[in-house]
């Protein structure tokens, strides 16, 4: 069956945003050494601070392999769009259900159904009990399939945000330090109105960055790069649930 008109938009879409961008090998690092950064420059990024741009290390081929996997699942997405009956990916099913609701809204709801939705369809599961590794980055289909973790989480809302129909300058994923767990947290952000919104699978309501507390922020992702925050943040993340998945 030929594919859809917004199956192409699907795929145009990827292009756009540079999802499932052709990327070279980066520079061994780890998730506590992430690498050389460069590009400092004043930031327009979520909680305003200066970032500069890592130019190797953990975090960006974590990054690197989610671009590179998207790709698949991308064309698993146009195919499952084309031709629902004969679908052979459930999870493609519903991440195109999950799309498509949110392109009927428009503004805070549509960030705010896709929120939801993705809080609602990924089972919370550790990357030690799934993969029997402490940190894996999955791709939404992926998670869908197994569930994930926060940064999982995350990936699949910036995913279904963008061919929802959020323009990727405006998308990001945010790391924090929890300061009070002690840990890592990942969320996706979004801008609307010049505004922030951290989209969080600890929480259904989603909370501007100059309203949280108790995190710092550390690393932030866009569509092109990973960069780190340059200046010692004070501890302004809040409102976010102490408790919940990971």
């Amino acid at each position: 069956m030929a594919i859809s008109n917004y199956s192409r938009a699907l795929r145009a879409a990827l292009l756009a945003c540079g999802l499932a961008a052709s990327v070279g090998p980066a520079t061994a690092g780890t998730l506590l050494s992430p690498g050389t950064a460069v590009l400092i420059r004043k930031s327009v990024e979520p909680f305003g601070q200066p970032t500069a741009m890592l130019i190797d290390g953990g975090l960006l081929q974590k990054w690197q392999g989610v671009q590179r996997r998207l790709g698949d699942e991308m064309v698993q997405l146009a195919l499952c769009e084309g031709d629902r009956e004969g679908c052979v990916s459930p999870a493609a099913l519903q991440f195109l259900a999950i799309v498509e609701a949110a392109r009927l809204r428009e503004g805070r709801a549509r960030l705010g159904e896709i929120n939801r939705a993705i809080n609602l369809a990924v089972r919370p599961v550790s990357d030690l009990a799934q993969y029997g590794q402490l940190d894996v980055w999955a791709p939404p289909l992926a998670t869908l399939t197994r569930g994930g973790d926060c940064e999982d989480y995350a990936i699949a809302k910036f995913v279904a945000l963008r061919l929802a129909g959020v323009a990727p300058d405006d998308l990001r994923i945010v790391i924090m330090r929890d300061t009070v767990r002690g840990e890592d947290h990942a969320v996706a952000a979004a801008r609307l109105d010049g505004h922030w919104l951290t989209l969080d699978n600890r929480r259904m309501a989603m909370v501007e960055d100059s309203d949280i507390r108790n995190y710092r922020p550390t690393h932030v992702i866009d569509q092109h790069s990973v960069m780190r925050y340059t200046d010692d943040a004070p501890v302004v993340i809040s409102a976010l649930d102490a408790h919940g998945a990971p």
